[in-house]
């Protein structure tokens, strides 16, 4: 067995010196801080926002981050000591130690859930984290001087490639040993990684160069020439290292080398010539580490002269009214140039000193936008986003820290980041349900977080869309923030012309090939005949988004959810786009036993798959998650339109958000009537937004551009809106509707989902939680409990309560504090050990 760790630390004279105790944030859902005591040789390093070692329970050692240091005792239990300081300088800034207690009050979670989802995993260690030895520890290079743990240590880790921190306690017999493990990490001779996640690498380019005794003089390399002149491929492979390096203007830049693999990979060199020379000693190979975010070439200013009249005017609109408002939104149509004045402001903000925080929805649109910000601010550039390695998003985290980003553009998890002098948030596509965490708790969203970040740093918010949330545009309306209009798209370029296509119309003329309209067909022919492009908007992944059996009707389901499963053609499979789980496509009916299976309805695969045989020429590529789960997959699709290598991109909501093609004229909406029919008081806007923002990818660059929508039922009024480009008109209905119902922005939303193994004691649960929030909260506002739509997710059986309270009571804390205590109360019951209550805040 494990011995349990025991850490004993001497005492000091408590009456003689005074006694520091620290409040610490674990990573742990805990409902309070918990205090732990300062020895007094670690008062003089303890300080708010740094990491420390704490241990917790018997066995467990965690990083925590401390939130206040004070000279107060806890009253209810013994203060443990603190075992170890971890940081020299804090990692977690005091504004983000603001932001994180306001989360967890607003979002009704912990701020150990807060601060678990705000650091990157390398920043947090435990009893179960594990070291390694460095990749470019060197015995025989090491100059730093080594003690007898040490010594063992490495011994051991040359035996076995890792040690967790609970086996080095027993390997040395120690019981505080902490201060070894920082010894070695500050002499760079181990790294330390999580178990559960990859093995931190830096990143090593392998170079090489001529020995120092072919570069002492130009005689000596001259000499070097001359003994090669017999050996053909050899003196091609010194030839061409002179070319690449400038070592015939200075002798010293030898010394720096070239990347090994501008040899290599040369099909003109002999790659045995580089060996031999390596081998002889004329050349010899060594490995640098490098930077993840390198530094970029070609910055240069950003000149307001880029901007258009209108843009201009939008600019100085904004500037101004900042100087009355701190939050404005910027109401730009699709192609109206909203980037160019981000930019633009960006730069005068970095030019002021300050930090600037740019949020994007999807990762998707980073790549566009990354690629033209680089451009400007070169390596003060840094990017956030969940497709990084961890070891990127420390990276990121500590040159913020640092102060090397002075611009940093991310998704939603990037209003986690250490700013210290923020004085610019921007939120573009503001309107986008993508800033909305849903699992785990803190379920936020970065645009109401990014609007307190900006509070608590005294910074200027932006916000930016062609069709803003109904609450956003409410706000400006009432005065609460600014609104400045950009009404017109830039250069040339005009709104393309909306088109309904009447797919029932269509299909009795027999005019429908498959689920494409002949209309659209056509379109298509057209216009890649004219050396254009086209995007295809179907809002399902997958090939379709059931089978069925045509002669028992039999559906497949989910084993763990209430859902059909979708079947995915390239992979042959059945797949629930809810927890994951797949199985094979039979070839049979399992009930039945008929062959006559057939798929229902289609998604962006099946789409692309048709594409293939009616338009066999063209080049088509999809972007939808299941073409995008590698790093930069998105990068290359969407590198490939840019560069015309594909022809049609058919995908889902990701080609729908900011991005810029310069040669699309033709946009098709495949499935426009299930968008609209959708049960939430939000369908008609999302539905807008979507259309708005997919036609908004064509006509651009001064392109006639065309949208084409097929639907069963052209006379939905939505779709005139669409045509007429008429948000006012959408507004208008819009909020008139929710002031009469009782929905956002009018009243604060707060839904309950209860989560059992068994369906009764769920709806028992339920019906117990609604009665006590009625009795405390008042009749009225509570609404449910019923099952939603789809009612077992991951073998867990759900019913939802929803409670509306209204946004100036001046009691949203004090309700907050009501639900919480009610839901306590319902866990307390011992009839429901199983169950769990999940408490969404402004759901989306």
């Amino acid at each position: 067995m494990t011995p349990e760790l025991e850490f004993h630390i001497p005492t000091d004279d408590v009456h003689e010196r005074v006694t520091l105790f620290a409040d610490v944030i674990l990573p742990l859902p805990l409902p309070k801080l918990y205090t732990y005591r300062v020895p007094y040789q670690m008062s003089e390093e303890v300080m708010v926002g740094a990491r420390v070692l704490v241990q917790f329970g018997s066995k467990k050692v965690l990083s925590c981050v401390v939130a206040r240091v004070h000279e107060t005792p806890p009253k209810d239990y013994q203060a443990k000591y603190l075992l170890e300081v971890i940081d020299e300088k804090p990692v977690v800034t005091e504004p983000q130690l603001k932001l994180f207690q306001w989360m967890a009050e607003y979002y009704m979670c912990t701020l150990g859930e807060v601060i678990n989802a705000a650091l990157p995993s390398a920043l947090k260690l435990s009893s179960e984290s594990q070291i390694q030895l460095h990749p470019q520890f060197n015995d025989e290079t090491n100059e730093w001087p080594l003690t007898a743990h040490e010594e063992n240590i490495i011994f051991a880790l040359r035996q076995k490639q890792s040690l967790t921190f609970t086996e080095v306690g027993q390997l040395l017999q120690l019981t505080s040993f902490h201060k070894i493990i920082k010894s070695l990490l500050l002499k760079d001779v181990i790294i330390i990684y999580e178990e559960i996640a990859e093995k931190y690498a830096p990143k090593v380019v392998k170079k090489v160069r001529l020995t120092s005794a072919y570069t002492t003089s130009e005689e000596t390399l001259e000499e070097l020439f001359n003994q090669l002149a017999s050996k053909p491929k050899q003196l091609d492979v010194l030839l061409k290292y002179v070319q690449l390096s400038p070592i015939l203007q200075n002798l010293r830049t030898n010394e720096e080398g070239i990347e090994k693999n501008l040899l290599t990979s040369n099909p003109h060199l002999s790659l045995s010539a580089i060996n031999t020379l390596l081998k002889h000693g004329i050349m010899e190979q060594f490995d640098v580490v490098v930077s993840r975010f390198p530094m970029a070439e070609g910055r240069g200013p950003y000149l307001s002269s880029d901007l258009s009249p209108a843009q201009a005017a939008a600019r100085d609109a904004v500037l101004e009214t900042f100087g009355e408002k701190d939050t404005v939104l910027l109401h730009g149509i699709t192609g109206s140039g909203k980037t160019e004045i981000y930019m633009d402001l960006i730069q005068k903000a970095v030019e002021a000193g300050g930090q600037v925080l740019y949020l994007l929805p999807e990762i998707a649109l980073t790549t566009q936008i990354v690629t033209r910000l680089k451009r400007v601010f070169g390596d003060r550039l840094g990017v956030y986003h969940s497709k990084f390695s961890d070891n990127e998003r420390v990276e990121v985290w500590n040159g913020i820290l640092s102060g090397r980003f002075q611009v940093v553009v991310g998704v939603r998890s990037s209003v986690f980041l250490p700013f210290h002098s923020l004085s610019l948030l921007i939120v573009d596509e503001e309107h986008e349900p993508s800033y909305k965490q849903h699992d785990p708790a803190p379920r936020y969203n970065a645009r109401e977080v990014a609007l307190m970040m900006a509070h608590f740093h005294q910074a200027k918010t932006l916000l930016g869309s062609a069709t803003p949330s109904v609450e956003t545009y409410y706000h400006c309306q009432s005065g609460k923030w600014g609104l400045v209009n950009l009404l017109e798209r830039y250069g040339e370029a005009t709104l393309p012309l909306v088109e309904l296509v009447d797919v029932r119309q269509e299909g009795l003329r027999k005019n429908m090939l498959s689920h494409f309209s002949q209309k659209l067909v056509h379109a298509i022919e057209d216009t890649l005949h004219r050396h254009e492009q086209v995007i295809l908007f179907q809002n399902r992944r997958g090939y379709a988004p059931f089978i069925d059996c045509n002669d028992c009707a039999w559906i497949p389901k989910c084993r763990n959810c209430a859902v059909s499963l979708s079947y995915h053609k390239f992979s042959n499979e059945l797949r629930c786009h809810y927890c994951g789980y797949t199985e094979r496509k039979p070839n049979d009916c399992p009930a039945c036993g008929s062959t006559m299976l057939k798929t229902v309805g289609f998604g962006t695969e099946k789409i692309e798959d048709e594409l293939k045989l009616i338009l066999p020429q063209s080049r088509i590529q999809r972007m939808d998650l299941d073409t995008t789960k590698r790093k930069n997959s998105h990068q290359q699709i969407i590198e490939d339109f840019e560069m015309q290598r594909t022809d049609i991109l058919v995908g889902t909501q990701m080609v729908t958000k900011g991005l810029d093609f310069e040669h699309v004229s033709l946009v098709g909406i495949l499935s426009a009537d299930s968008i609209i029919h959708f049960p939430d008081f939000r369908a008609h806007e999302r539905a807008f937004q979507l259309f708005v923002q997919v036609s908004g990818r064509a006509g651009r660059k001064g392109k006639n551009g065309k949208v084409l929508i097929q639907t069963a039922n052209p006379n939905q009024p939505i779709f005139q809106r669409v045509i007429d480009n008429d948000y006012q008109g959408l507004y208008q209905q819009e909020i008139a509707e929710r002031q009469k119902f009782r929905y956002p922005p009018f009243v604060r939303m707060i839904r309950m989902t209860i989560k059992h193994p068994e369906a009764r004691p769920c709806e028992q649960a339920a019906i117990l939680l609604a009665k006590d929030l009625n009795d405390r909260l008042g009749r009225g506002g509570v609404l449910g409990p019923e099952a939603p739509h789809i009612f077992k997710i991951r073998n867990q059986f759900l019913q939802e309560i929803h409670v509306k309270l209204d946004r100036e009571s001046g009691h949203l804390k004090h309700s907050k504090n009501q639900i919480l205590e009610a839901v306590q109360a319902l866990l307390q019951n011992k009839e429901f050990k199983q169950l769990r209550v999940v408490i969404d805040v402004d759901p989306s």
